[in-house]
């Protein structure tokens, strides 16, 4: 998949994938002012053109990538294994992307719905998930 910023000044070159997973978090809602649709592009991510990407360090375990001059959203990197999650709309509509999924759902606002019917993950269980790896 590539995509780009939208000054262009930042482009972005990743593995393609189809899924799209929602993350309805306070954090990534802060962050976009609405969900964040998040595709898993793992750590074979590169950016290149004209700038290099801002890096916020958003929480022990994460940092949050934007452009400098646009300040487009370009990722949200998880620092103990190097997965890159990618905003969906970097890509454009020539993706065949799927909503596979939504974390956080425990802190969705009552505000919006999605008609697509997906298993959804509480904050608590989604980090359970993740620290039953590392036993």
């Amino acid at each position: 998949m590539k995509g780009s910023c939208l000054c262009g000044a930042i482009e972005i070159t990743a593995e393609s994938k189809h899924n799209v997973d929602v993350c309805h978090c306070t954090m990534c809602r802060r962050w976009g002012s609405g969900p964040f649709f998040a595709v898993h592009c793992g750590p074979e991510v590169t950016f290149d053109g004209s700038l290099k990407p801002a890096r916020y360090r958003s929480s022990d375990w994460a940092e949050r990538g934007f452009c400098p001059t646009c300040g487009t959203h370009l990722f949200y990197h998880l620092l103990p294994t190097g997965d890159y999650m990618l905003p969906a709309g970097l890509f454009g509509d020539g993706e065949d992307f799927q909503l596979s999924g939504q974390v956080f759902f425990d802190e969705k606002p009552d505000f919006y719905e999605f008609a697509n019917d997906t298993p959804t993950m509480s904050g608590d269980d989604l980090i359970a998930q993740f620290s039953d790896k590392d036993d």
